[in-house]
């Protein structure tokens, strides 16, 4: 998670989030670039007088009018890319359903006969210590690591939204539509979200909190929630 003078993103748990990151750097690298090259050529200018000849060249407008179709293209073709990997969900081995209601969240495990759960956020007064306090919840969404998970996520109330920045997640969740996700957790640990679409007083008070862990695990954790 998210610490103290932290200036990148999140280590990447997810394929989905290590492009994103990748695409990140990749803009960030254009746009440095972009502006060195302004910041020379405004320089170059101040300090020397161009001639009426370099100012009015043909070769210049070619070139400062093909240039940032060319930049354009670079930035479009990885995002374009990263865009449909997100909206690609094949056969997930694992179906997840998320509702948002105020100021909690319901979870259902479509693919189990009886597993659902809500899911609060633990108030500080009864925060164990070592928790964060704002981000834990009494139940966690545990997820098989190294498995497609589809997450439908709809609301029973107002706009809320289904976050979990490390895992590359954010989609909305609207009443009566549901809308749909889906992730690979590439490696066991807890992951921390929160609701972000401002659905009211205790906004800030709905966390989401996702644990990968290996599949037997999993599916012992499965079996004791659906016995009990």
């Amino acid at each position: 998670m998210a610490n103290h003078s932290q200036l990148g993103f999140q280590d990447a748990s997810s394929p989905i989030m290590e492009e994103l990151v990748e695409f990140h750097d990749h803009a960030l690298i254009v746009a440095l670039t972009i502006c060195s090259l302004v910041l020379y050529l405004l320089a170059h200018m101040l300090m020397e007088k161009l001639s009426s000849n370099a100012v009015d060249a043909q070769e210049v407008e070619l070139i400062w009018t093909i240039l940032p179709a060319i930049v354009l293209v670079l930035l479009a073709l990885p995002s374009l890319q990263i865009l449909y990997m997100m909206d690609e969900i094949d056969e997930p081995d694992l179906t997840l359903k998320a509702i948002g209601h105020q100021w909690y969240w319901s979870y259902e495990y479509t693919d189990f006969k009886d597993l659902s759960f809500d899911s609060y956020m633990i108030p500080t007064t009864d925060l164990p210590n070592g928790h964060f306090r704002l981000l834990e919840v009494d139940h966690r969404v545990v997820v098989p690591m190294e498995s497609p998970v589809r997450v439908i996520i709809t609301a029973g109330d107002v706009l809320h939204s289904w976050a979990v920045p490390t895992l590359g997640v954010k989609t909305d969740a609207i009443p009566g539509r549901l809308n749909q996700t889906s992730f690979i957790a590439t490696r066991p640990g807890i992951f921390y979200g929160q609701c972000s679409e401002i659905c009211g007083a205790n906004h800030s008070y709905m966390p989401i909190v996702v644990e990968s862990t290996p599949l037997p695990h999993f599916e012992a954790w499965s079996s004791l929630l659906s016995s009990s």
